[in-house]
């Protein structure tokens, strides 16, 4: 009994790190739209079974990152433009409700954290819009989890992901990248000071800044 429930939650953590690897990939287009997912390769890269593999795409297609195809194989999704409104709709809801809620509810361990990714955002100049990008996902994932409720973290992970993934289609042409990532700076201020109501507010300013940058280059 002891040996099968070791297994079980070993297999669940590698699907679990399968699933991360993979979609993180997808979301900074690593895996471009449209390319194939090769189960083979994936499995050599991650150094694990196919079997966590498939089990990280049946939640990737949840996710609306890839798609299956009968007799074809799994592909990375298209990034349309056209999903934007859709998605900043639900994003313009509940980041403000993520943000107050956690300005609300962080500890002390979590405002150390959120105080220390304040100060590397501070510091850190002259990076290149992929690690700008990737500070900016940070920063989402973090006051996700300071929300201290799951449905709304997955929920808000997924969109983001999305929202990400437009940003990096056309993060060539755009310009102020930084700017936008330093918009986090007051953001965090006013969680780790428990400031809700501002908290929401700038949450909502960067939520509809990214949507209006993104329309400005169509």
């Amino acid at each position: 009994m002891g040996t099968q429930v070791k297994h079980q939650s070993s297999g669940a953590s590698l699907a679990d790190r399968a699933y991360t690897e993979i979609r993180d990939r997808l979301v900074m287009l690593e895996i471009q739209p449209g390319d194939p997912i090769v189960e083979d390769r994936l499995s050599a890269e991650l150094d694990m079974g196919r079997t966590p593999i498939r089990e990280a795409l049946k939640r990737l297609e949840r996710d609306r990152m890839v798609v299956a195809y009968p007799r074809r194989g799994t592909f990375a999704t298209d990034v349309h433009i056209s999903d934007l409104a859709h998605i900043s709709e639900v994003r313009r809801t509940l980041e403000p409700l993520a943000a107050s809620t956690a300005a609300e509810r962080s500890t002390p361990a979590d405002r150390a954290e959120l105080t220390a990714l304040r100060s590397r955002i501070e510091s850190d100049h002259g990076q290149d819009n992929a690690e700008l990008l990737r500070t900016d996902v940070a920063v989402h994932r973090a006051i996700y989890r300071c929300t201290y409720n799951p449905f709304l973290e997955d929920t808000l992970i997924t969109y983001d992901n999305l929202a990400t993934r437009i940003w990096c289609v056309f993060i060539p042409r755009m310009s102020g990248v930084a700017d936008h990532v330093d918009q986090h700076v007051p953001l965090l201020s006013a969680v780790i000071e428990g400031e809700s109501d501002t908290a929401a507010e700038l949450a909502l300013t960067h939520v509809t800044g990214f949507e209006e940058a993104v329309r400005a280059l169509i």
